[in-house]
């Protein structure tokens, strides 16, 4: 003991030194796994692939990008807001895992895009479609690769920094793409499918079987044992492949309504019909619009009767008529507007075409781009000329081809044609609108100046007119008033403070459930960079708020869309292998099946005889199935069983009794292999058939599995968007 007690007393300090910059080592280790400096905030990492650091602000660049696109095409995509955002931060995610996955699968290929291939793509035969349209001669329509490189040396050359850098992300995405396309073609162009495989198949699909069977399903057997969660994580951890999950994060939250109430409704309406005697008197709608606040911008547009309704979506069908028929000035409502009560005021009625065909030569004074092309009095002069020679016979199109700037027009020599509500869009010159909606008529020529020049403009036809509306709308949305707002908020936290834990959780939700009619919700797989929770809404913060509880731990009250939500995290599941409760709804199944297989194979002990079989299970009949295939299909006694159809084939169990029970998906198996012949080869031609399956391999691989989804799964990704958006 001496000598024991030596050890500890001359060797404590040394072992206290080591045990801590062990621990110090360990948390070091695992703040920067976790994409963090050594002092626990947030690096500039906001991922890693293969071990590559993805900068959060590279990444913040690009996604402001998709982002910007997004918005500026949000009539093809229909999303807005938050739903935006997500789909932003996705795509950008993806491409830039994307990238890294292929940049390192090509360097370890040797694959690459040399600027002699990158020239060829641009200037080439067959450039991308862009780049065609671009270079392509609107007079001729060939395409001309010199104007192109002329147009990007331009940009190269240029002093726009913003033109260069476009084009830069351009030539970047173009290289990408080439990549891609090789790696892929790689891929897809190594599929193959030997003729002797094909005959193969050929003449195992040719082949029919008759067997004789006895079996117990697993159904019939009662087994009450406990499947413990050592047995399920063994076999779990002998399938890894099928039970890899993502970290996720579910809940279980009870809502409390803060939509307005019928009191709230009430105000709303009368708000609005104390607004209606100023809104009746006012000469000036727009400001009276502005100063009261409505959801309602005023517009100045005259819409056509037959498309005001789709245009201002306050025009239901049971007051549409009232409205068209208002006075001059009159005012009507309010009335109930989905979300909102409305007034509707008439501004004014004109008829008008609902298009305008027209043409004109343009003498600019600046491009598109506000690049100056001539003097002012220069192009007055040209423009007046212009309609001094027409006036005399001058033939239009000559003049046209010879003198507008205006590329776009040209290349329908000038002729033109807008929709009403177009003409009086804000991207519409206002000068030129003016002239062809509402001064001129068929067959009015003008000479017109506006801001890109002087136009020579020719009324050509107006095409369906019909009584155009004016109509200023003042719309006040029905909210939630603030005693609406804080009684729910009472609730919510009264219902909070009675459960503090999972355990008081559940036992207020069931008593709030039989008191009031409240359930309670879930929702599961929550992922870290989720904005939108199925079932509530979109919050970023809730879902942060969500990830920085532990498991068990209830969430104070918050407000998601409009409602107060208390929610109970139920599981936290991290990234890589799902845990025996999580696998167990699955994996039980499987291991009781098992286990009853085991029990029937005990009652049956040596198989001899489909007779004796037959008797040692209590005296399950002997079935018959006379049309099984190799394929799979069989007849409906048998279902689907692709181990007992597997043995049915087994050359070594023809014409006999197959001497091991089988243990199939439904039940245990003991079968006789009656006979084995085989039918005519159905559609022999094996160079079709292979030529059909290449194809469908590829088109298979394209869309259903791409090469880069291989990647991915292959990949060590860390995902750290959740802890910067």
């Amino acid at each position: 003991m001496s000598v024991i007690q030596q050890i500890q007393e001359k060797y404590a300090k040394v072992m206290a030194v080591i045990i801590a910059l062990a621990l110090i080592t360990f948390v070091v280790m695992l703040a920067f796994e976790n994409g963090n400096t050594i002092f626990g905030g947030p690096s500039s990492v906001i991922g890693k692939v293969n071990g590559e650091k993805i900068d959060v602000n590279e990444f913040g660049e690009e996604f402001k990008k998709i982002e910007d696109r997004l918005q500026a095409s949000q009539q093809t995509y229909g999303l807005t807001g938050p739903a935006l955002t997500q789909r932003a931060l996705q795509e950008t995610w993806d491409r830039e895992v994307n990238k890294i996955l292929l940049n390192d699968e090509a360097d370890k290929l040797g694959i690459g895009v040399s600027a002699a291939e990158l020239d060829d793509m641009l200037f080439g035969v067959n450039p991308p479609a862009d780049v065609r349209q671009m270079g392509t001669d609107p007079q001729t329509g060939q395409y001309n690769a010199e104007a192109v490189r002329q147009r990007i040396n331009e940009i190269k050359r240029g002093k726009d920094v913003q033109m260069k850098q476009q084009l830069n992300d351009y030539l970047v995405e173009l290289r990408q793409m080439r990549l891609s396309e090789k790696y892929n073609s790689l891929l897809l162009n190594s599929i193959n499918y030997p003729k002797w495989m094909i005959e193969k198949q050929n003449q195992d699909n040719a082949e029919i079987a008759k067997i004789s069977f006895v079996r117990q399903t697993y159904a019939a057997i009662t087994d009450s044992s406990k499947i413990t969660d050592k047995e399920i994580e063994d076999y779990v951890n002998k399938h890894k492949k099928d039970f890899k999950q993502t970290e996720s994060r579910s809940i279980a939250y009870v809502s409390f309504s803060a939509l307005p109430t019928a009191d709230d409704t009430a105000a709303t309406r009368e708000a609005v019909l104390n607004l209606k005697p100023e809104f009746d008197s006012t000469k000036d709608p727009e400001s009276f619009l502005v100063r009261n606040g409505s959801s309602m911008e005023y517009s100045s547009i005259y819409f056509p009767k037959s498309k005001l309704q789709q245009a201002n979506q306050s025009i239901q069908m049971s007051n549409k008529d009232t409205l068209f028929s208002l006075a001059k000035g009159a005012v009507y409502g309010p009335y109930l507007d989905g979300g909102a009560y409305v007034l509707a005021k008439m501004i004014d009625m004109k008829v008008l075409p609902d298009s305008v065909k027209c043409r004109h030569i343009l003498l600019g004074t600046t491009d598109r781009q506000g690049q100056p092309i001539m003097a002012d009095s220069i192009a007055k002069f040209k423009a007046d000329s212009v309609a001094m020679a027409i006036a005399r016979g001058a033939s239009f199109d000559s003049l046209e081809a010879k003198y507008s700037t205006d590329e776009a027009a040209g290349q329908e020599k000038g002729v033109m044609t807008f929709a009403s509500t177009d003409i009086q869009g804000e991207g519409f010159a206002k000068e030129f609108g003016q002239f062809i909606l509402f001064d001129g008529k068929p067959g009015d020529k003008k000479v017109v100046k506006t801001n890109f020049g002087y136009h020579y403009i020719e009324i050509m036809s107006f095409i369906g007119t019909e009584p155009h509306f004016n109509i200023a709308y003042m719309s006040k949305n029905i909210d939630a008033s603030q005693t609406t707002t804080n009684a729910a908020d009472a609730a919510a936290s009264s219902f909070a403070a009675t459960a503090r834990d999972a355990k008081e959780f559940e036992a207020a939700a069931e008593k709030l459930r039989k008191e009031q009619g409240i359930n309670k919700n879930v929702a599961m797989n929550i992922t870290p960079a989720s904005y939108e929770i199925q079932g509530l809404g979109f919050s970023r913060q809730f879902i942060k708020n969500i990830y920085k509880a532990k498991k068990g731990q209830v969430l104070a009250p918050e407000l998601v869309g409009e409602n107060y939500i208390v929610a109970l995290v139920t599981e936290v599941n991290e990234e890589g292998v799902q845990s025996a409760s999580q696998a167990r709804l699955l994996v039980e199944p499987l291991l009781r099946n098992k286990r009853k297989a085991e029990i029937v194979k005990k009652k049956l002990g040596t198989i001899t005889t489909l007779e004796a079989a037959s008797a040692a299970l209590g005296g399950q009949p002997i079935e018959v199935a006379d049309s099984v295939r190799f394929t799979g299909s069989s007849s409906s006694v048998l279902g689907f069983e692709p181990k007992v159809i597997g043995a049915a084939f087994n050359k070594a169990n023809a014409g006999k009794v197959v001497t091991t029970a089988i243990a199939g998906s439904q039940g245990v198996y003991v079968i006789r292999v009656d006979n084995v012949s085989a039918t005519p080869v159905a559609d022999a031609n094996v160079d079709e058939q292979r030529k059909s399956r290449y194809e469908q391999a590829k088109m298979q691989a394209m869309y259903q599995a791409p090469p880069s989804q291989a990647l991915k799964e292959a990949a060590r990704i860390k995902d750290y968007r959740g802890e910067f958006y």
